[in-house]
């Protein structure tokens, strides 16, 4: 897998990065954002495929209901380019939002929490059902330290393990069934190939957003107050800057000012007001006061993620003229930062020189995953075989070598080792979609139909298409000669998953045609 995610510009890298899937991407987080998703046989079932959990009228949602409406709307956002594909990020914000999580481990966690970036430049984050809490790349670059971003993740953590959606299910039945109708006809425009399907989308959303915050203001403003308390007190004992939260909400009102009355999508589900902030301040004030150091970590991610926008030439400029200027917070990810744009203007050789200079200074999983980048790209495949090989056994957990590794073994057409390698993952991360897809690819060079077929039905059912996974298992088990009774079972088995998954999906789309 390139280092570069594919919702970035680069072909095929930059292909989601399109503005109808904005759109969807920036409507789901401000119809989703501490909302609660009601599943409702509606228009918005019929289009948008929201799990049967029965009649949550008179009670809020259980954790299991949560989770599984979870389960749904990321699979959609995956399908639809609203999920970062950046193991790097997302590997980053998980470690950081699980860092704050331990923080709290007094409290019982109803889920097992995901952290992921969606590839939006605005301003947002947002939790959804069942402990997913997804963060805009815009956001992430906005926040000028490690503290302010963990803030924001704390905020966010909250609202879920207050069970905030759940909460509010049975108070906003009326207006929330409007704003998934409104959600339902934002993605039909979207998805249309007519002249005018930008128009109806737009409209679409803009009646959301309005319906959802004019609605959901007094229940909002309840649960902000509690999230910045209950979320402060998790910053506070995971080790951070105690002062970040205000200091953040203070620049996001102060930039708003500046929009043209065109807030940050943050702002517009998060209402900052004087009295949050001053609040804040207060809570901050009671503390003594400490210095906290941003990681690496935290700099090197922002530099990547600085280095996707634009094109190549004005991404290397922008880092050429930062350390022409001195104006940057950590000269190192500065310097990662030109590496990642050489690469991308695929000028290897200065990329190779840049990424020497900081192998001589740092030891870390980012520089390896680069440098291991940087040859496989300039066609010296045993050196990223042998880069990668040397990095996964240091840092076996970091995704991005988990996923390069086998990716660079294909390319050189060593496919025995790389299912060798796949295998032994896929026990580690059965659900991992993108180890599947490697390893059906990998089968595929190898001529074994039963494997290629059998990952790559996986790789569907990851990306929430169960009728594509099911074709794919049954190809697998027309060609199934070598294949085991036991691996044959174990896929009948997870056929019938797929069916009944299906069944459901074709159960909720009919309940909602048949609704007045």
């Amino acid at each position: 897998m390139s280092i570069f995610p594919k919702t970035l510009s680069l072909p095929p890298l930059l292909s989601r990065h399109r503005n109808r899937q904005r759109s969807l991407c920036a409507l789901l987080c401000t119809v989703l954002t501490f909302t609660s998703i009601l599943p409702l046989p509606t228009l918005a079932q019929n289009y948008y495929n929201l799990p049967d959990l029965g009649d949550v009228s008179q009670t809020d949602l259980t954790p299991a209901q949560e989770r599984k409406l979870g389960d749904s709307i990321i699979h959609d956002l995956r399908a639809s380019g609203g999920y970062m594909d950046d193991p790097e990020v997302n590997d980053y914000l998980d470690t950081l939002g699980h860092r704050l999580l331990a923080a709290g481990s007094n409290s019982r966690l109803d889920f097992d929490f995901e952290f992921f970036a969606v590839p939006d430049p605005s301003i947002n984050a947002f939790a959804l059902p069942g402990g997913f809490i997804g963060v805009n790349t815009g956001l992430v670059l906005l926040a000028q330290s490690e503290s302010e971003l963990a803030s924001v993740l704390a905020h966010e953590i909250t609202h879920v393990t207050q069970h905030h959606l759940a909460r509010m299910a049975s108070t906003q039945k009326d207006a929330l069934l409007l704003s998934l109708a409104a959600l339902a006809a934002a993605l039909v425009a979207a998805q249309s190939h007519s002249s005018s399907s930008g128009q109806m989308a737009g409209a679409a959303i803009a009646s959301a957003q309005a319906l959802a915050i004019q609605t959901q203001i007094n229940y909002t403003r309840e649960n902000e107050y509690e999230a910045d308390r209950i979320g402060f007190q998790r910053l506070r004992a995971a080790g951070f800057d105690v002062t970040a939260a205000a200091t953040f909400m203070t620049r996001l009102l102060r930039s708003s000012r500046f929009n043209d009355g065109d807030a940050p999508s943050y702002l517009r589900t998060h209402p900052v007001t004087i009295e949050r902030i001053a609040e804040a301040q207060a809570r901050a004030e009671r503390v003594s006061y400490k210095q906290v150091a941003d990681s690496i970590d935290f700099h090197l991610v922002r530099a990547l993620l600085q280095s996707y926008l634009g094109s190549p030439k004005e991404a290397v400029s922008f880092f050429e003229d930062a350390l022409r200027a001195r104006k940057f917070n950590n000269e190192d990810a500065t310097h990662y930062g030109l590496a990642a744009a050489l690469l991308r203007a695929k000028d290897y050789d200065r990329a190779k020189k840049e990424i020497s200079g900081l192998d001589k200074k740092l030891q870390h999983p980012m520089i390896d995953a680069m440098a291991g980048h940087i040859m496989m790209e300039a066609g010296d495949l045993d050196g990223a075989i042998t880069r990668f090989g040397k990095a996964v056994e240091r840092y076996p957990n970091k995704k991005q070598l988990v996923y390069d590794y086998p990716e660079a073994l294909i390319r050189a057409g060593q496919n025995q080792k790389a299912v060798g390698f796949l295998e032994k993952q896929i026990i580690r991360f059965p659900d991992d979609g993108p180890l599947h897809e490697k390893a059906a690819r990998a089968y595929s060079k190898l001529n074994r139909p039963f494997k290629e077929h059998a990952h790559q039905g996986e790789y569907y059912a990851w990306l929430g298409s169960p009728r594509a996974a099911i074709e794919q298992f049954d190809l697998a088990l027309k060609n199934d000669s070598d294949a085991s009774f036991q691996e044959k079972s174990a896929l009948e088995s997870r056929k019938r998953e797929m069916q009944a998954e299906l069944r459901e999906r074709e159960r909720n789309k009919a309940q909602g045609r048949s609704t007045p």
